[in-house]
């Protein structure tokens, strides 16, 4: 584990920046800390080539003391319009890299400490993927399932964009992220409450909530169903889904943070780009 925050501040979370739309992008723009010691955890797809994430996490990293970033699926696409062609694994550790020289925390780097207002909790970025295990009603196999999808018409991106190289599979590179990121939080100490930042939700209920419940295959897997109660989790935060809502899990918060598609944000009573507070919590007295 790593550096504290100290006394003051506060740790804010958002995800799915998505800045390839000018929109987004001015929102990203108007983001700013309350405090110079605030923290801001980003759970990914932030953008989908290089140069957007690094403008993005550049901005941000410049303005809050500590920005810890989990990539989302957009990230690891190889999208026709990126300079950079990297698949897979190699796209992720070129990630990786970048967030290093810009000072941003990654899954790959130790978990640093929040020990301000709220705290002390251990800040983890997980990278973890999915594997098609959040099945369909009545699908029992993955192939079943992307059966389904591909009748309704609801088929993810990253069926083509997002390459497991070298990993023979999306699923393979799942199970073995989820196996290694397993022994690492093991190895924590039992009684510092966890922040978890992944991309996906590590239980499957928010998807419950899909307008597109075929969808939710694309969405996390049921290796992490427990994780909420096997570690002593304080939140977990989560995007992807483009649903805003904080929902809780055997009385463990779950909070996802996402800012969404512009024909999203705009149907929605709240401005657009507010962050999330974690901690403290709304509850908690500073």
């Amino acid at each position: 584990m790593t550096s504290t925050a100290g006394g003051g501040g506060q740790l804010w979370a958002v995800s799915d920046l998505h800045i390839g739309y000018p929109e987004n992008r001015a929102l990203v723009e108007r983001m700013h800390p309350e405090s110079d010691d605030d923290w801001l955890l980003v759970a990914g797809d932030v953008a989908e080539t290089v140069d957007q994430i690094h403008w993005a996490l550049k901005t941000l990293a410049g303005r809050f003391a500590r920005v810890v970033w989990a990539p989302g699926n957009h990230e690891l696409w190889t999208h026709p319009s990126d300079t950079v062609t990297l698949r897979g694994v190699a796209r992720y550790e070129h990630l990786v890299e970048l967030c290093r020289e810009l000072g941003v925390l990654t899954p790959e780097d130790p978990y640093a400490v929040w020990d301000g207002p709220g705290g002390p909790v251990a800040v983890a970025p997980l990278f973890l993927l999915y594997d098609y295990s959040f099945l369909p009603p009545g699908c029992r196999t993955k192939d079943e399932g992307l059966a389904y999808a591909r009748g309704t018409g609801i088929v993810c991106t990253d069926e083509y964009l997002l390459h497991p190289d070298p990993y023979p599979s999306r699923e393979a590179w799942c199970r073995a992220r989820v196996a290694e990121t397993g022994r690492r939080l093991d190895a924590m100490p039992g009684d510092l409450p966890l922040v978890l930042v992944n991309h996906y939700p590590l239980h499957r209920h928010p998807t419950d909530v899909l307008w597109h419940p075929e969808f939710a295959m694309w969405c996390g897997t049921t290796l992490t169903g427990d994780w909420h109660r096997r570690f002593p989790v304080h939140t977990m935060v989560y995007g992807h889904l483009h649903i805003p809502r904080s929902t809780r899990q055997d009385d463990v918060p779950f909070e996802e943070v996402s800012v969404g598609y512009p024909r999203e944000w705009r149907t929605r009573q709240q401005p657009p780009g507010r962050l999330r507070r974690i901690a403290p919590r709304e509850d908690e007295h500073r």
